[in-house]
């Protein structure tokens, strides 16, 4: 219901224009008058009207000068002009100022109504105009998260022509060129854990992203369960070098201010002077990246620093045997939370931070296999599986010597290994993701026809942060959130098409769409018929 607030000196045509219409049979709520313009702003500030009715000439401050006031600071409300001198600078200036209708006294009550009712439908229009933006938007930013996604694998496999891949990119805006490049590969972490809805933790997703949105040398690429990929660009205006170091304070700084307890970890490539170079670039931040289940969070590691420093943590080095030093809990730590593609990078800097020389002990190798495959076996079961499938599916490293007979033999089983434990891992995950996307979907089902339902209403409604459940979301639907939103809406419609007599502004409205433009729009794009269409033809 559109509020309307009078103002106007006279107290009889006030009383009149009050009470001579039922403005709430009509579909408004009168909240307010005033006698004139310096009384009325602070009421109209207070209550916020949809219309505002004024008469020109009053004492204190007149018509004018309070549309010029409202129009200031609230720019979408309708002003109508009442005024017994018909002169056209009145006119003029009140169309300069953003004056809607401009009425001649005496108004009657039909004149008056006419005139609010012509000023409503433009409400209306403007209000479905910016739902039909909001919506659209919502979707053009889940469907180009998706496309950046999957053009960042593209351009880090290093397969595709440089011809290509700048094209893609201005595609997904992204433009690639540049003097040399550098990759950050950046997570945040929720009290330890990567799983998990908060409002804190998506503040600071939030704050993360402003600001690299202020930094034109840097492109951003959303990865949802590992989190960001950050693309460094070399320009004239920025070496690569002081570029990297303003951006990792700052991204430091941003978490920091947050002081909400939420942790990160971030990986630094190698600087290379072309695009094709890229894969190599993200290999060596993925590497770095890996440290993040061996070292304290908190940090950035540069793969440059780990090829100088020997990429040792003094709280991991061992001397001779002495194998009581090795922590489990990191095996663990990766085991919960890695992926099958890091494993690789996860042993090899493993073993690193041991020690060479202890890697080169065929017993030593046998204890830190060991250590893998008891860590591995403890999850798997917790998981419901039983002890021996781990032996099952990499064999029994007892009864195979070769597994211990080189450097490389004993990495190719503990890579066998932790990639098996990991398929485990998913494969329990997608039944724990069945039951949490039969509540999404079911969520959705219950308040489809609710214009306010968004990502971030059903990720909160299955206690997921919003990036987490719109990557699960698309891998196990194969379709988007909004998609799959507007499949179910139509299907309603279908419903409503086929079995009501109800119009399609009705229909649109009863399945969560106030603009039956865009509703009709979404039905042909989706139906590849439109409403009336469909109707004739069930």
């Amino acid at each position: 219901m559109l509020k309307v607030f009078l103002v106007e000196d006279e107290i009889i045509i006030r009383e009149g224009i009050k009470n001579n219409i039922d403005w709430e049979r009509e579909g408004f709520a009168f909240v307010g008058e005033a006698s004139d313009g310096e009384l009325a702003y602070p009421l109209i500030q207070q209550t916020r009207p949809d219309i505002l009715l004024t008469d020109i000439r009053m004492p204190f401050m007149d018509g004018l000068e309070l549309s010029r006031l409202v129009k200031q600071e609230m720019p979408d409300m309708k002003i109508i002009v009442l005024s017994g001198y018909d002169e056209f600078e009145y006119a003029k200036e009140g169309i300069n100022i953003g004056i809607t209708d401009y009425l001649v006294k005496p108004v009657s009550g039909s004149q008056l109504l006419e005139a609010v009712k012509k000023v409503e439908k433009i409400i209306l229009e403007e209000m479905e105009q910016r739902q039909f933006l909001q919506t659209f938007e919502r979707e053009r930013q889940e469907n180009a998260q998706l496309a950046r996604q999957k053009f960042f694998r593209r351009l880090v496999s290093g397969k595709q022509p440089v011809a290509v891949l700048l094209k893609e990119g201005r595609e997904v805006d992204m433009d690639l060129a540049a003097k040399r490049y550098n990759i950050v590969l950046f997570q945040l972490f929720l009290g330890g854990e990567v799983e998990g809805y908060s409002e804190e933790q998506n503040m600071a997703v939030r704050a993360v992203e402003a600001m690299t949105a202020n930094m034109s040398q840097v492109l951003m690429v959303e990865l949802g369960l590992e989190g960001w990929a950050f693309i460094l660009k070399e320009n004239e205006e920025k070496q690569l070098e002081q570029l990297e170091r303003e951006f990792l304070e700052g991204i430091q700084q941003t978490i920091q201010k947050a002081d909400s307890g939420i942790e990160y970890f971030g990986g630094v490539g190698e600087a290379v002077g072309r695009l094709g170079e890229l894969s190599r670039c993200f290999e060596a931040a993925n590497r770095a990246f890996a440290y993040r289940y061996l070292l304290p969070r908190n940090q950035i590691i540069s793969s440059g620093e780990l090829a100088k420093e020997g990429a040792v943590d003094e709280g991991l080095q061992l001397s001779a045997l002495q194998v009581d030093k090795l922590d489990r809990r990191i095996v663990e730590r990766f085991l919960k939370t890695g992926l099958k593609s890091e494993a690789i990078h996860f042993i090899d800097e493993y073993l690193a931070s041991l020690g060479e020389s202890n890697v080169q002990s065929l017993l030593f190798r046998q204890y830190v296999t060991m250590d893998f495959y008891f860590a591995a076996a403890a999850m798997v079961e917790q998981l419901g599986y039983e002890s021996g499938v781990l032996a099952e599916l990499c064999g029994d490293f007892q009864t195979t010597p070769a597994v211990f007979s080189t450097v490389e033999q004993s990495r190719g089983y503990l890579r066998r290994l932790l990639e098996t434990a990991i398929d485990l891992r998913e494969k329990s995950s997608q039944q724990k993701y069945t039951t949490l996307l039969k509540d999404a979907r079911s969520y959705i089902e219950q308040h489809y026809d609710e214009e306010n339902i968004s990502l971030n209403t059903v990720a909160a409604s299955v206690n997921l942060s919003p990036n987490h459940f719109s990557t699960i979301f698309s891998q196990e639907m194969g379709q988007t959130f909004i998609e799959f939103l507007t499949q179910v809406r139509m299907e309603k419609a279908k419903e409503m098409l086929r079995g009501t007599s109800l119009k399609t502004a009705e229909i649109a409205f009863a399945v969560g769409y106030k603009d039956s433009h865009y509703f009709s729009y979404l039905f042909k794009k989706t139906q590849e018929c439109t409403p009336r269409e469909f109707r004739a033809q069930a």
